[in-house]
């Protein structure tokens, strides 16, 4: 099985893709792309039997309904216009789901900055709809799924916070010294290195790893009162199995 993690970003320099390669002996990290462009991205999805990407595949149904209100001059103003109403706009049921689960808060694909890379990963998903002649399911349950690397990290018992960007290179370094540890039978070969000077291609790696958690049914899916929602909002697919069951 060929797995692959995209860290999307709005832009290729900050984009990374990794392939990890699974066999009854272990995983072997077969390439790592940092700058990673839309073609790229998209023949490394197609050519995988499952893709994590770490980037919001959908924006929240209530905020859509409000924007499109907003456009024809038709908003229903509700009774007291405060954070609980703010907060609906700005976070999908998904978003929901991984802080009860894991004590984390995805940013707002409606109110943050990971809009930039949600528009671009939008144009991605509909071009593999129009290459592949199927439309990619946002809960999960065809070529992608969504993934957060922080939340998998913790799931796994292993460093989750304080890696990122360049001056943090000492706890980038120290997250694959324990995601190494933690599983013995993964190689990174050839791009170590990459992987503990860039934290985007790291992410990519965890993306990897969560997208086969995914293939094997080791993630949280949506529960029947969340299906609707998943389905048009994207659904985050957080590990509910040890690092060790990938395998």
């Amino acid at each position: 099985m060929l797995t692959v993690g995209v860290d999307l970003a709005a832009e290729a320099v900050r984009t990374a893709v990794a392939w990890v390669e699974w066999s009854e002996r272990g995983a072997r990290v077969r390439d790592v792309v940092v700058g990673a462009d839309d073609d790229l991205i998209v023949e490394a999805v197609k050519g995988a039997a499952k893709s994590g990407i770490d980037c919001p595949l959908g924006w929240p149904d209530l905020f859509v309904s409000f924007v499109s209100a907003h456009r024809a001059g038709d908003v229903a103003v509700p009774a007291g216009l405060g954070r609980d109403w703010r907060r609906d706009l700005a976070l999908r049921v998904t978003d929901r789901a991984v802080h009860e689960r894991t004590g984390l808060r995805p940013l707002s694909v409606s109110a943050d900055r990971i809009a930039h890379p949600a528009m671009r990963c939008a144009a991605l998903l509909a071009r593999l709809a129009g290459e592949t002649g199927t439309v990619v399911a946002r809960d999960g349950g065809g070529l992608v799924v969504e993934v957060y690397p922080a939340a998998s990290l913790k799931e796994w018992g292993l460093p989750y916070r304080g890696y990122k960007r360049t001056e943090n290179a000492e706890a980038l370094s120290r997250v694959i010294d324990v995601l190494l540890a933690a599983a013995p039978w993964l190689s990174l070969g050839d791009h170590e290195a990459v992987c503990r000077r860039s934290d985007d291609a790291a992410d990519a790696v965890v993306a990897a790893l969560t997208a086969r958690a995914a293939a094997c049914g080791l993630v949280t899916a949506p529960a029947p009162e969340q299906a609707a929602s998943a389905a048009t909002e994207g659904w985050i697919a957080v590990p509910t199995a040890s690092l060790d069951a990938l395998r």
